[in-house]
């Protein structure tokens, strides 16, 4: 209690200009005390103004005063230095050189508790209290301390910038907005920062929207990470299983024909024993039948010669004696049947690895990348497409390395297969395509009639002249045909007119997960011509 009652009596008997304890005191017209140097200095400061103002309340007194000793104060400040009155405030209420220092206080400054837009200066706690009680210094906009007041001042016109030039996005006095400015799109500083403030909230609604996006993002990923390993783990367990079964059913097509092949072998080799016993049992008989005949030649009498001669003749062999002896040949055809299954299994396994391979690789868990805009951008998801010549219409000629096609007028001589479009001059890709996919078709200048860039289910049928088997007639492809400039889309047997610029290079992009099939044109920009939007169900061939 007795620090407060020392605090008081420090306030009530120090100099409001140098915050010291008075020296000299004097009294104003208004009751406000001060040291008599400290006043008469603020005083012949105002001199030129011919006025003199109370610096605690502002009032005015014309002409200057003359002001005599307060002998009252004087001695009760002598009274209470005797008692322990303080001189000076502590040293934290001073401004240290990373703080803003009052501008009215003379000698040591205290720290600013404000600053004053209007008057362009900062005051201490003491000093601020003119504003915070004179009605007119009310109105004043009162800040934190700030040291860059002067940033507020038209370094043109030395006036407060309190306008705000949209057109040249600037601070400007009331002076610049009718001289330069004058024809500019101009409004208050005030104005302007609502507006700004307006934008400004709206930009950290955003942001604190996408933060919490993200902050939800973040506290699922764990999640996300237990269910990618998890997915994984479960993948790999059922595709060993998979595996397995079919290895399993491997050895046991191998031991079918393991089997069939033994029994085979002993059914033939029971027949060749079998034959062999009856052609043992007629040499048997044809050498008794030659001795005999023997006999019957070497017979000295007529008469007994013709008599035995009708009882010796020779009944017919039933069997050939065309044998031909093939070694390790018999089963040839079993070898070479299981060579051909092999074959079409190491295809098989070999194609579904390679769609198995790329389906792995687009998992993608993340947040999915934009879409590419320059060419750049789009080769960094090229793939090379070669052109499979099981599927190739007789008349397309591939060549290169099964990367051109070339449409023939007479038939060529390509062999039967059952992936070979057999009416619909038509070929698909080797490469199956899946996650994202990027390509270019370079039509030939000159060629005559259309060229049409397609993409396929490999289900889509091929035999016949149906819509079935047609590229964008079906729900099992979708086609782009380009004729000049003129560019066409079909799918489903719906037509789809487009335009665009023309160009010798067709860019084709696929998003497959994402369900995104779109063709440019090529040429020093990327021009989209046409954008599809839909779900892949299997994986697409070119």
């Amino acid at each position: 209690m007795e620090q407060q009652e020392n605090q008081l009596d420090r306030e009530r008997f120090c100099c409001s200009i140098c915050l010291d304890p008075l020296k000299d005191p004097v009294t104003t017209g208004c009751g406000h005390s001060y040291c008599l140097s400290c006043i008469n200095t603020h005083w012949d400061k105002e001199e030129e103004r011919g006025s003199y103002s109370c610096p605690q309340c502002g009032q005015t007194f014309t002409p200057r005063p003359v002001l005599g000793k307060s002998t009252m104060l004087a001695d009760s400040l002598e009274e209470l230095k005797k008692t322990g009155l303080q001189a000076a405030p502590a040293d934290h209420c001073y401004a240290g050189p990373e703080d803003v220092a009052c501008d009215v206080c003379t000698g040591r400054k205290l720290k600013a508790h404000k600053s004053c837009l209007v008057c362009l200066a900062s005051y201490c706690e003491k000093y601020l209290q003119r504003h915070l009680q004179s009605p007119p210094l009310k109105k004043h906009k009162l800040v934190e301390p700030s040291e860059k007041l002067q940033e507020n001042i038209c370094s043109r016109h030395d006036k407060v910038m309190k306008m705000f030039c949209r057109t040249d996005q600037q601070c400007i006095c009331h002076l610049c907005s009718v001289g330069e400015h004058k024809y500019h799109d101009t409004v208050s500083a005030a104005a302007e920062r609502t507006e700004r403030q307006r934008e400004l909230g709206l930009r950290r609604q955003t942001i604190q929207q996408r933060l919490q996006d993200r902050e939800k993002d973040v506290k699922l990923l764990p999640q996300e990470e237990e269910a990618v390993n998890g997915s994984a783990d479960k993948t790999v367990e059922d595709s060993e299983k998979i595996f397995t079964e079919l290895s399993r059913l491997l050895e046991e097509r191998s031991s079918d024909v393991k089997q069939q092949i033994r029994s085979q072998q002993e059914t033939e080799v029971s027949r060749v024993r079998e034959l062999q016993e009856r052609l043992e049992q007629e040499i048997t008989e044809l050498k008794r039948k030659d001795h005999e005949l023997k006999q019957l030649a070497d017979t000295e009498g007529h008469n007994q010669f013709l008599h035995n001669y009708p009882s010796l003749s020779l009944s017919e062999s039933t069997h050939s004696s065309s044998i031909r002896i093939r070694p390790l040949r018999y089963f040839e055809d079993v070898t070479a049947a299981v060579s051909q299954v092999r074959g079409r299994l190491q295809d098989i396994l070999s194609e579904a690895e390679t769609e198995i391979l790329q389906i792995v690789s687009q998992v993608d868990v993340l947040l999915r990348q934009p879409e590419p805009e320059t060419r750049p951008d789009f080769l960094k998801y090229s793939m090379k497409i070669t052109l499979d010549p099981n599927t190739a219409n007789k008349h397309l000629l591939l060549s290169e390395g099964n990367r051109k096609v070339t449409r023939m007028s007479k038939t060529l001589t390509h062999s039967d297969h059952p992936d070979r479009f057999t009416v619909r001059r038509q070929v698909l890709s080797r490469e199956s395509l899946t996650g994202r996919c990027y390509w270019e078709v370079e039509v030939k200048v000159g060629v005559i009639g259309p060229v049409s860039v397609a993409v396929a289910y490999k289900n889509i049928r091929r035999a016949g002249y149906s819509h079935k088997c047609r590229f964008g007639f079906n729900d099992k492809s979708w086609i782009f045909i380009c004729y000049g400039n003129i560019y066409v889309f079909y799918y489903n047997s719906i037509k789809t007119p487009v335009s665009g610029p023309w160009s010798s290079r067709v860019g084709v992009y696929l998003d497959h997960s994402a369900g995104v099939l779109s063709f440019y044109s090529v040429s020093d920009t990327m021009t989209l011509l046409h954008r599809v939007q839909t779900t892949f169900t299997q994986p697409l061939y070119a």
